[in-house]
């Protein structure tokens, strides 16, 4: 069975309901990135997305480009920039475009904003955003977006630019322990703006001293595989394009099966995720 597609906002293109993220080839070889690609692509996902900070030296970014050859026109390739300033920005985006072995990035996004006063230096006289913009005048990039940890920094953002997508965490205990997500899904729809999902899969924080099964993973994700899936297909039955998986190739091949099967949350296990959430300690919060 085929992953669902769903449209990404009105660019005219149409994403797989999960992606594969840079993380999940963190510390594999370019011969294991390629079998999850493959694994991937025949499965129906189309959407990968990337960044040069993750992993060392941009390996991630070193395997995608591998991954990528030959199939690239299959391929909604996103990618990011953790930089603010012009300089660093040209940089890494032309990094970037070597090393994933394209002449063009579909979705590129400024990384991770955590703050009102980084999204205004991204802004500012010399900032990131003079790079994107330019580089999507010159075909580099398509379309422009940004991922964000931060309620406050993603609305800032929204109101400055007309980006055609948000990345950020929408997951059932942050949105019921924590009032954290629906803001900016509620901003997103009044702007026009797609929603991309992360941390679907996610718990609640690593205890201290606990084994960490899933060194990738910063937070701890959820282990038992029916409360995992409950939480993937709660997050896609929110009003969101897509999500991309915590970053282990487990929990990505798990993901892979629970969107070849997803079906909409009911409200009975709606109730029973609220249960869940309202004992567990959310990964982000505003409350």
């Amino acid at each position: 069975m085929s992953i669902l597609h769903r449209p990404f906002g009105n660019t005219g293109e149409s994403l797989s309901i999960i992606g594969i993220g840079g993380v999940t080839v963190v510390g594999h070889d370019a011969a294991a990135s390629v079998r999850l690609f493959d694994e991937a692509l025949d499965a129906g996902v189309n959407y990968a997305d990337v960044a040069p900070s993750y992993g060392v030296d941009q390996e991630t970014e070193l395997r995608f480009g591998d991954a990528l050859v030959g199939r690239r026109d299959r391929v909604f390739l996103a990618c990011k920039t953790g930089e603010r300033g012009a300089d660093g920005a040209r940089l890494e985006l032309g990094r970037s475009l070597k090393h994933l072995q394209t002449d063009h990035i579909d979705l590129y996004q400024l990384h991770a904003i955590t703050s009102v006063e980084e999204v205004d230096r991204a802004f500012g006289p010399d900032g990131a955003m003079e790079v994107i913009i330019k580089a999507q005048q010159e075909g580099k990039i398509r379309h422009i977006g940004f991922s964000a940890h931060s309620v406050e920094a993603a609305l800032r953002a929204l109101e400055l630019f007309p980006f055609v997508s948000a990345l950020f965490p929408v997951n059932f205990v942050t949105t019921y322990a924590g009032n954290f997500g629906p803001q900016i899904i509620d901003a997103c729809i009044a702007k026009g703006a797609s929603r991309l999902a992360l941390k679907a899969m996610a718990m609640t924080h690593w205890k201290d001293g606990e084994y960490r099964g899933f060194p990738n993973c910063w937070y701890s994700p959820i282990a038992d595989e029916r409360l995992s899936e409950l939480a993937l297909r709660w997050t896609l039955s929110q009003d969101v394009t897509a999500a991309v998986p915590p970053g282990d190739p487990i929990l990505f091949r798990r993901a892979l099966a629970y969107a070849q099967r997803f079906t909409l949350i009911t409200d009975s296990e709606i109730a029973e995720l609220k249960q869940v959430a309202m004992h567990q300690a959310p990964i982000f919060s505003t409350v």
